[in-house]
């Protein structure tokens, strides 16, 4: 089953002209120059910012509190992660949406950023085949919003929360070629996994022509310096094809 090509979706809230922070929408003068994560980790001036923390503190909880309501009931899950920039008909978006789809026809839910690309990707797959379809959103200066292919979206300010969902409500990862925020993602999953903080948690890594020079340098650089264990490589698994890569994700 391939991918069908889909017209623009008519623009929505968090699309251009307009900026999501958290459940709130502004447009127009109201947009922020800041996401609220550069204002955290802004070098700050004076001790006057010490009376805000504690009102960001309560922020950040309320945030954990309605990812943990949002996704409590939403079951066996696997994340999918990939570029945001995967276009229609490039055939890592093809692997991607063929991966949501097998996922849900093997009784899990699937998770992603929620944005357009391979996320879009995976989401389509999910949603196309009846089931339950994840986007965690993150705000940031050009949002563009959660994908149409979303039957269950939460956004978020802050990364750390966000990707705290993606961990424990996942039960292993699929990564698709992708750029710093897929490597963010992938590396935290791994330091995870290798520190013991989470078990049976599968990484697969889909595309050997993207992954196999990452894979070769951990696997050579790294060992060889010490600065991981000599099996450390094996905690992750590269495949090519997307049946492959369900099959591997799934097996625990």
């Amino acid at each position: 089953m391939s991918v069908e090509p889909t017209q623009t979706p008519a623009p929505r809230a968090g699309g251009n002209g307009s900026y999501r922070r958290g459940p709130v929408i502004l447009r127009g003068e109201q947009i922020p120059s800041e996401t609220s994560d550069t204002s955290l980790l802004r070098t700050q001036v004076g001790a006057d910012w010490l009376h805000e923390d504690p009102w960001r503190v309560l922020r950040i909880q309320a945030e954990f509190i309605e990812g943990f309501g949002a996704l409590a009931e939403v079951g066996p899950a696997i994340s999918v992660f990939g570029s945001a920039r995967t276009p229609q008909g490039d055939p890592d978006y093809e692997k991607a949406f063929q991966i949501g789809r097998m996922l849900v026809e093997e009784g899990y839910a699937v998770i992603t950023g929620g944005g357009p690309g391979a996320m879009e990707a995976a989401n389509r797959g999910a949603w196309e085949a009846g089931g339950t379809s994840v986007g965690l959103g993150i705000e940031l200066p050009h949002e563009q919003g959660l994908n149409q292919w979303v039957n269950r979206g939460i956004n978020f300010r802050y990364f750390f929360a966000r990707k705290t969902m993606f961990v424990k409500y996942s039960r292993g990862f699929v990564v698709m070629p992708g750029g710093f925020g897929t490597m963010d993602e992938l590396f935290e999953a791994l330091t995870l996994v290798q520190t013991h903080k989470v078990d049976s948690f599968p990484i697969v890594l889909v595309g050997s022509h993207y992954w196999s020079g990452l894979v070769d340098w951990i696997r050579g650089t790294m060992t060889k310096a010490g600065t991981i264990s000599p099996g450390d490589h094996a905690l992750l698994q590269v495949v090519d094809d997307p049946q492959e890569a369900v099959r591997r994700v799934l097996a625990r």
